[in-house]
């Protein structure tokens, strides 16, 4: 287990705790994880998910922004749920986007699980672009994504980032009954 994998994992758990308490301090705590983790999948030969840590970087800029000013007269951005158009258009985006990426990845790279890993990374993105608006829907893709990125990250021997995807499901459950209940209230 490298210290880069240590550091990027503790990073990650403070981070989605951070974000299911809805804590402004979950933007730079996720900005320091995916800088970190963009080498370590680098490393792993995971080139989905390392390119999604770039991506990540902007959106966690983009989600901090939006947190910090992006409701109603620039005070809070509230809870909500995604609009018939954002969830199954999301949705359908998503999955064509993997499939795409997916056979990309097979044919043009020596990557390691091409499929897994575009999938994982493309309705990672979704999940991240819902979860910095704030829509309470972010977190079912998330365990999604969890429940399918904890064997890739076995597979590929990094045990570290395994835990630590299978803590996340843990915690996108959290999170999920926490913001559903914000909305009801």
């Amino acid at each position: 287990m490298a210290p880069i994998e240590l550091a990027a994992t503790a990073l990650g758990l403070a981070s989605v705790w951070l974000t299911a308490r809805q804590s402004l301090w979950c933007w730079p705590t996720g900005l320091a994880m995916v800088s970190l983790y963009l080498v370590i999948f680098w490393e792993a030969k995971l080139y989905a998910d390392m390119a999604l840590q770039g991506v990540y970087i902007v959106l966690q800029l983009y989600g901090w922004a939006l947190w910090l000013r992006g409701g109603d007269d620039g005070g809070r951005l509230p809870v909500r749920g995604a609009r018939p158009l954002e969830l199954w258009g999301g949705l359908a985006l998503a999955t064509a986007v993997s499939l795409a990426a997916g056979a990309s990845l097979a044919r043009l790279t020596d990557g390691s699980l091409p499929w897994l890993d575009a999938t994982t990374a493309t309705f990672s993105l979704l999940a991240q672009a819902w979860m910095s608006r704030k829509i309470w829907q972010s977190w079912a893709v998330w365990i999604l994504v969890d429940l399918l990125s904890a064997p890739m990250y076995a597979a590929k021997g990094l045990w570290l980032t395994c835990a630590l995807y299978t803590v996340f499901l843990g915690l996108a459950v959290m999170g999920l009954r926490a913001w559903r209940q914000e909305v009801r209230s």
